[in-house]
């Protein structure tokens, strides 16, 4: 099963390398078009162009001030020193679908070399992601990806089959494979979670977990207050609730936060994707049994590599190129140029202590 391979098949001295995958989507990548722009991104690629030094990196998460991606752009930080290159790192406050458009604008005005962003949406960025790209930009997504179209390189995080695949199973095991559970997502546009939930959906319609129904839906906007209210509020609205599946970390501890001081904890299962460090306490106390992820800082560590790839034109995007990418090794650009990671990483306390990020 799913399960035994990721709880067993992955050490902590491997979680390092562990990290991206992909959740495929149609189209074609940039890199496949005549007059696609963006650093290496066009024509042949040169597996032995060399990386220049001083590269311009820049970062552009879904939100600043986010514990994910503050701990994931660290690594983006650290590929970039080792690369020779000039980290930046910009974003909105607040993760919504055009929030994004007037820092890609920003990069691009500032000459960056590379812009790595985490779509609040597939599509709203996408004229401004173009327009840097004609500019000189290689354009790479990570975490959450736009139309491929948009870009020349999509880093995921895990295949988003496993992903969906692992919380079924966590929170199947969790309420005995029967009983009333919802969702506690992000952003209503956001790429990667629709992606997900669409699986998990898919997933549940299986006749093994005939007896799990889902009753709702909400989206806490990867706000700490709203995700905190959302989850107030659907144990309110479902008194019969069983559990609750947050694919989302913002989400995932304050769900956890509102489920530890409440009358339902022990009483309602909560499970999705959170960092050891921000679930430490829900899980010594008994609020969450396990939870799962990938490593992000890796995530942001692959996708600076893929970036420095791209415009040095070592690769172009394209299904089948390879690239080194520092600590982590080669890695294969797949179908619509993605690239992937690894699975993720299911923590419960048994190994949560082994994990510090």
């Amino acid at each position: 099963m799913l399960r035994t391979r990721i709880r067993y098949g992955v050490t902590a001295a491997a979680v390092a390398g562990v990290l991206l995958a992909a959740t495929a989507c149609g189209g074609t990548t940039r890199g496949d078009d005549e007059g696609a722009g963006g650093g290496g991104a066009a024509g042949e690629a040169d597996p032995d162009a060399e990386i220049p030094e001083g590269l311009s990196i820049g970062f552009l998460p879904k939100q600043l001030n986010n514990p994910y991606f503050t701990y994931a752009n660290a690594g983006g930080e650290e590929a970039a020193e080792e690369l020779g290159g000039e980290y930046k790192e910009v974003g909105p406050s607040e993760a919504s679908a055009s929030s994004q458009v007037s820092y890609v604008n920003t990069l691009s005005q500032q000459g960056s070399d590379v812009i790595v962003i985490g779509a609040n949406d597939p599509n709203a960025v996408c004229g401004a992601l173009n327009q840097a790209s004609q500019a000189g930009a290689a354009i790479v997504t990570y975490d959450s990806d736009t139309d491929p179209e948009c870009r020349d390189v999509f880093v995921n995080q895990a295949t988003a089959e496993d992903i969906a695949a692992v919380q079924v199973e966590m929170i199947a095991e969790q309420i005995g494979g029967e009983g009333e559970i919802a969702f506690l997502s992000a952003t209503p546009n956001a790429t990667n979670q629709n992606t997900w939930l669409e699986l998990m959906e898919e997933e549940l319609a299986a006749e093994e977990y005939s007896g799990i129904e889902v009753v709702d839906t909400v989206y806490g906007n990867d706000d700490d207050q709203k995700s905190f209210n959302e989850m107030q509020a659907l144990l309110q609205s479902h008194p019969d609730l069983a559990g609750v599946v947050s694919p989302t970390t913002v989400g995932l501890a304050a769900a956890a936060r509102y489920l530890s001081g409440s009358d339902f904890k022990g009483e309602v299962a909560l499970t999705g994707l959170g960092t050891p460090n921000q679930m430490r306490e829900f899980v010594d106390d008994g609020t969450v049994e396990e939870f799962a992820l990938w490593n992000p800082r890796d995530m942001a560590y692959l996708a600076a590599y893929a970036g420095a790839s791209l415009s040095a034109g070592r690769i172009t995007g394209a299904e089948g190129e390879t690239f080194e990418a520092g600590r982590l090794g080669e890695y294969t650009v797949g179908a619509d140029g993605e690239v992937v990671l690894g699975p993720p990483t299911v923590f419960n306390a048994d190994n949560i202590d082994d994990y510090d990020f």
